[in-house]
């Protein structure tokens, strides 16, 4: 794996998208304007004003301009992006149901969406709706029919304490030290997003050495997570204060190390190895007597990789279905075979196998 780069552009993400080769992202994370639309100022119930996203970057005229640029920068995200490749949107309730109908329509395959719930909201000062306390993320691949996107599901799954991980996050807003403020102590960016939400994206989604982009890098979240993972970024960035922002915060950043960035490896995108194998290898002979865990069944090896015990005969799985009088079984983990040690699971061969395959 070659040294991961830092590439920081500053400008118009469309124009900036079109002109990098087709095909050379792995993963993009884009959290695109909201267009919020707001009508006057936001106060508390003590007239104070609230620190809202009235940014021009975020004023549009209509939303069939909202629209437009959408599809625009969509597009140009699409072109960039490996055929195994795939994006995250994140947006309230104000854009990303338009960013969703978009993707749609350009060819992406939404995968999954994923509710960020905020454990710290900003509460409805008006009292008018109800607390908004999450937003929402679009996990979507190039297409249906595509190359396999990477998905990390047993580094997640691992990451979650063995439990699979769901698509509801609850995790904090973006305080405290890691809060970019500017020279005047106030925030550089009124949307920052916090690292442990880039955390889960870039760990789940994508690998050591993948080239990940995001079109709106605001203050740099994501170029600092990716740093810190072994990533490669490219930021692209239309307001230099965000970007000069961004520039210092990601320099302070230390990269895990390349052994510490190995993660759980999927059974998926291991080698298939059929029982034949073990017989045909000799780790096991025809003939030879698998048990059960408990030992109360046993079944004779045959020439083909199939068991035989009395009149019923089958593959492992078959045969220790039937055993057990239940609809489906793991054939390598039910077996045991002799050893000195006592019974062990013929899937140790299987991994024996399989360490051979990739030596």
């Amino acid at each position: 794996m070659s040294k991961p780069t830092e590439t920081y552009l500053a400008g118009d993400c469309i124009a900036h998208m079109n002109a990098l080769p087709e095909k050379s992202v792995d993963l993009i994370f884009a959290d695109p304007p909201y267009n919020l639309q707001l009508g006057g100022d936001l106060l508390r119930p003590d007239n104070s004003k609230v620190d809202a996203v009235d940014d021009d970057w975020d004023q549009f005229a209509s939303f069939e301009a909202y629209d437009t640029f959408t599809r625009e920068w969509l597009k140009a995200a699409r072109r960039i992006l490996k055929d195994d490749g795939a994006i995250w949107v994140i947006g309230s309730y104000h854009n990303i149901f338009r960013v969703g109908n978009a993707l749609q329509n350009l060819g992406f395959w939404i995968l999954n969406d994923i509710i960020w719930r905020k454990s710290n909201p900003m509460p409805n000062f008006k009292g008018t709706r109800f607390t908004n306390a999450h937003e929402t993320l679009i996990w979507a691949s190039k297409g249906s029919g595509g190359k396999r996107y990477t998905f990390n599901y047993d580094a997640m799954k691992a990451f979650n304490d063995d439990t699979q991980m769901r698509s509801d996050w609850t995790l904090p807003l973006c305080t405290g030290e890691e809060r970019i403020k500017g020279e005047d102590g106030l925030k550089v960016h009124p949307t920052q997003k916090p690292e442990s939400l880039l955390y889960r994206v870039i760990l789940s989604s994508s690998k050591p050495g993948d080239v990940i982009l995001d079109p709106f890098f605001g203050a740099g979240t994501t170029g600092a997570v990716a740093k810190k993972l072994g990533r490669s970024f490219i930021g692209i960035e239309r307001e230099e204060k965000y970007l000069k922002a961004a520039r210092a915060r990601i320099a302070k950043v230390t990269p895990t190390s390349a052994e510490d960035l190995e993660v759980m490896g999927s059974r998926r995108s291991e080698p298939r190895v059929p029982f034949g194998t073990i017989v045909e290898q000799g780790l096991l002979n025809p003939g030879d007597t698998l048990y059960c865990p408990k030992g109360q069944h046993t079944a004779r090896i045959r020439a083909d990789g199939s068991l035989s015990a009395g009149a019923l005969t089958g593959s492992i799985h078959k045969m220790g279905a039937m055993m057990e009088n239940a609809p489906a079984c793991n054939g390598w983990t039910y077996w045991r075979f002799k050893t000195d040690r006592g019974l062990a699971p013929i899937d140790v061969l299987r991994a024996q196998v399989r360490a051979g395959i990739a030596a």
